[in-house]
């Protein structure tokens, strides 16, 4: 394979490190290492892309680059919290009629001054009028000529808010590495911000391997069955912000293999999804080592999902993943799913935890910590059909996994700790 080698120069982008600089420990045979291990070190290889700016119209969903904090107090001034009329908050009790000697409505301040006695028909958001400390509602009031007879009393500061009530000037309004919402855009666009640092994009490919995968619309052959791998981890890739740039489906050839790797490892990821074990089929390890990949990882104490593998090939980096379903799902939540959110600038790179009452008593027998997949709901964490590798329906209906390290169990009823996804 020495042409494959030379045919394949490929550079890191300036700011990615890529795989240069990670030795080259593991062997073929290297041994199964734990999952929080395989984890560290993944983490550790890779780092975030060179940030841009980019339009806040495009932005969401993106990962901030640097903080921002706030060049403007909101509200901006002291305004209206309701339609009705800006008076002296001691003037107004049960029965008052005061003189209405103006109009304020929200938009350019008209400079109205509000002395004893008087009120100025406001609106909402307008800006209060000097002199006044309050606002009655128009439903507190009686409309008679050019008065009004207060129904209410008004106490100093009613249905005003403050200039700076809201948000102080040079307060963070977003912290890097922090996900950009469309509300964090309202906000920035509040404080005149229409561009916003982010990081880089990461490509993402995509292959699936194996002889037995046939095409959605192609008809199945004896032994044959659908490849729902490709469109189960194109969806895990796209919901973490990243760009599926390539999707492919290999036989069980190395030719093939190698040529479909080859044009993958232009991206930032390359996912492959089956053929990493140690079958005679189970190409993809051979393969990539003779491209002059560097597998960095291979085997994890996990289950479902042992067969994981990571390495680099040039700049890309490269995820192994299990060709049963459910094991492909669990390693991408794991290990993946956390390296594409660290390469997009990502500070939170874990799922989204919550404590749970367990309906059923569980036990984990296996060597291995296991993923269980089950339904929270209501507080509450039901294990969801088979657990195991195989089982696409139960998977399809759990929204969360509980952890049960090796040789666990736990309690119906008790408490314990679930991952949402």
């Amino acid at each position: 394979m020495v042409e494959s080698r030379a045919l394949l120069k490929l550079r890191a982008p300036k700011g990615h490190r890529g795989f240069e600089s990670l030795p080259h420990r593991f062997s073929r045979f290297n041994p199964m290492i734990s999952e929080s291990d395989a984890r560290a070190k993944i983490l550790e290889a890779v780092r975030p892309l060179p940030a841009w700016k980019m339009s806040i119209l495009s932005a969401v969903d993106r990962f901030a680059a640097e903080d921002y904090l706030a060049r403007l107090p909101l509200p901006m001034f002291d305004n209206s919290a309701m339609d009705g009329y800006a008076v002296i908050a001691s003037d107004c009790r049960k029965g008052v009629r005061l003189d209405v000697i103006g109009e304020q409505p929200a938009g350019v301040d008209r400079k109205l001054r509000v002395s004893t006695g008087k009120a100025i028909r406001i609106f909402t958001g307008a800006p209060i009028p000097a002199g006044a400390d309050a606002v009655v509602m128009q439903e507190d009031v009686v409309s008679d000529g050019d008065e009004i007879v207060v129904n209410a009393d008004v106490d100093p500061g009613e249905f005003v808010r403050k200039r700076g009530c809201d948000l102080g000037e040079g307060q963070k309004i977003l912290s890097k590495g922090e996900r950009i919402t469309a509300t964090k855009l309202a906000l920035l666009a509040s404080q005149g911000f229409d561009q916003v640092a982010v990081g880089g994009d990461v490509r993402a490919a995509i292959i699936s391997t194996g002889d037995e995968l046939a095409k959605l619309g192609e008809k199945l052959q004896p032994g044959q069955i659908y490849d729902s791998n490709a469109i189960l981890l194109t969806g895990l890739v796209e919901r973490t912000g990243a760009i599926v740039s390539m999707a492919k489906h290999c036989r069980d050839d190395a030719s093939s293999l190698e040529n479909a790797f080859r044009a993958a490892a232009t991206n930032e990821i390359l996912i492959v999804t089956g053929g990493v074990s140690v079958g005679e089929h189970d190409l993809v390890q051979e393969t990539l080592r003779n491209l002059g990949a560097k597998i960095d990882i291979w085997r994890v104490a996990i289950k479902p999902g042992k067969p994981f593998l990571f390495g680099g090939l040039g700049s890309c980096f490269v995820f192994g993943l299990p060709g049963n379903p459910v094991s492909a799902f669990v390693t991408f939540l794991q290990f993946v799913r956390p390296a594409i959110l660290k390469i997009m600038g990502a500070k939170q790179v874990d799922l989204k935890k919550l404590s749970a009452r367990l309906t059923t008593n569980q036990r984990n027998e296996s060597e291995r910590a296991h993923y269980i997949r089950g339904k929270f709901e209501d507080g509450d964490f039901t294990p969801i059909g088979r657990q195991e590798s195989h089982a696409l329906f139960g998977l399809s209906q759990a929204n969360a996994l509980l952890r049960l390290e090796a040789g666990g169990s736990r309690k119906q009823g008790e408490m314990v700790e679930v991952e949402l996804f």
